[in-house]
């Protein structure tokens, strides 16, 4: 979505309005960055923590009539939303980021709320509504942020951002661990009280978002509606939709023009790869250790600590390869080819250590032995490798894309979403078949071919080189 350049009045009437409140205009940009990032953290711990256990808590349910899967309501949000990104920039220009933001937090609340008292429609139903959610919620940040930044603080924000959200792997999961520690069976009260917490918990950050300023842009929207003294409020908001509509269809027409150009072909492999690891490290492997009957009564303890240790590692990742590597071509081929390592590692010592059986068994605990003796350390080892080659992964995506497509970053983001999510999306409803095994082979294949697909882009000599085709 294009955001209109600031006309020097607006611009102006913003300054003249956070100097009659006495708030310096950067002071409240960075307000506006610190209580995004809170909102995010409350419902990203709410969430995060739900998709980590949720097929655990599905398989746990004594219920007859309730037959739902976790995989696959985690596969249909990931679909929904890779096809609701479409219409998101739409829909978030005519509400506005704040409310999109809202109203999506509502969303995810709602589903969070169904495992409190489960059953299989409003299971299924709320994993469609938080897929919408979530592609208006992600297109409203990433408004929200551009709108409170300028070139000289966007990555500073950015930063601030990221560290709030990643820290919600964290306090989830950390609850999970001292509730879980030592049950085999996940009785109905402590899913009631799990699930209650995460609620609060979500609407907590739902209503963080009504403390949000209004941005630049919003402001000069609003002086110049006011001006109007005569429209109504109705047509009002049919010139927002129309204009909106003007851009998405120009979006939409570029994001395919994009569709066709080398880097993004080259790069797809890899955008394909951090969707099934997404889809394995968020909700596939905190599963399987919950499913090793080797771990005994710690099993379900553990994957809690499992989340803990894989938002540690994206932390470390991000955090020193994002954050103080600057971009420049050796540093991210360097920093793709360790992340290929270090799944690669991890993924070997997963095939090792977890049963073959573990993402498959439903109502029972793990019936294979794997080739070593199920080890704890071994295990959360994986977590710290499965989130640091993630956060290496999709930082140096996320660089690359800036780089060569800095003028039409909106649909070249668009386009990454899209992939990582249906790929996502398929890994989750296949994650209940096929054996780990198998998973496993198939992400080192497309993670393999993935960052040679990365080195070519890497070695091209002129990054111009898709926008002339364009």
């Amino acid at each position: 979505m294009r955001l209109a350049r600031p006309r020097p009045n607006g611009f102006t009437g913003v300054v003249q309005e956070s100097a009659r409140q006495g708030i310096p205009m950067a002071d409240t940009r960075t307000f506006n960055v610190v209580i995004l990032g809170v909102g995010f953290l409350f419902i990203f711990t709410a969430f995060t923590t739900c998709g980590n256990v949720e097929q655990t808590v599905v398989k746990s349910l004594g219920n007859d009539t309730f037959a739902g899967s976790g995989y696959h309501s985690l596969g249909i949000i990931y679909g929904v939303f890779s096809f609701a990104n479409l219409l998101a920039p739409t829909v978030v220009t005519v509400l506005g980021p704040k409310m999109s933001m809202f109203l999506s937090g509502l969303l995810y609340s709602a589903y969070i709320a169904v495992f409190i008292v489960p059953s299989t429609w409003s299971f299924y139903f709320t994993s469609v509504l938080i897929g919408v959610g979530a592609a208006m919620l992600w297109t409203a940040q990433g408004h929200f942020l551009v709108e409170n930044s300028e070139a000289s603080t966007i990555n500073r924000n950015t930063g601030m951002f990221w560290a709030l959200l990643q820290c919600s792997m964290l306090f989830g999961n950390l609850y999970i661990y001292f509730d879980w520690n030592g049950r085999t069976e996940i009785s109905d009260g402590s899913r009631k009280n799990i699930f209650l917490s995460l609620l609060v918990t979500s609407i907590l950050g739902t209503l963080t978002f009504l403390v949000l300023r209004r941005s630049h842009h919003e402001e000069e929207m609003l002086s110049e509606e006011e001006g109007r003294t005569l429209l109504s409020t109705r047509t009002m908001y049919k010139h927002r939709a129309s204009s909106a509509m003007q851009d998405a269809r120009s979006e939409f027409k570029t994001t395919l023009k994009l569709l066709k150009t080398k880097t993004i072909l080259l790069l797809s492999p890899c955008m394909a790869y951090s969707g099934l690891e997404l889809s394995f490290y968020s909700g596939v492997y905190g599963t399987c250790i919950g499913a090793t009957a080797q771990f005994g009564e710690a099993a379900k303890g553990l994957i809690g600590i499992s989340g803990i240790v894989v938002g540690i590692g994206e932390i470390v990742g991000g955090g020193f390869f994002g954050l103080l590597c600057k971009n420049n071509r050796f540093r991210r081929t360097s920093v793709v080819f360790l992340a290929m390592v270090v799944h690669f590692v991890a993924f070997y010592l997963i095939f090792l250590n977890i049963p073959d059986d573990a993402p498959v068994v439903f109502q029972t605990n793990t019936q294979k032995t794997p080739y070593l003796t199920p080890s704890v350390s071994i295990a959360l080892l994986c977590s710290f490798l499965l989130g640091l080659g993630d956060s290496c992964f999709n930082t140096q995506l996320y660089s690359v894309l800036g780089c060569v497509y800095a003028e039409h970053s909106t649909p070249a983001f668009a386009i990454f979403k899209f992939i990582q999510s249906v790929f996502a999306a398929v890994a989750f409803f296949y994650s209940g078949y096929v054996l780990l095994m198998w998973q496993l082979l198939l992400m080192i294949i497309l993670g393999f071919t993935g960052t040679l697909c990365f080195f070519v882009v890497e070695r091209m000599q002129n990054f111009s080189v898709d926008l002339q085709e364009y």
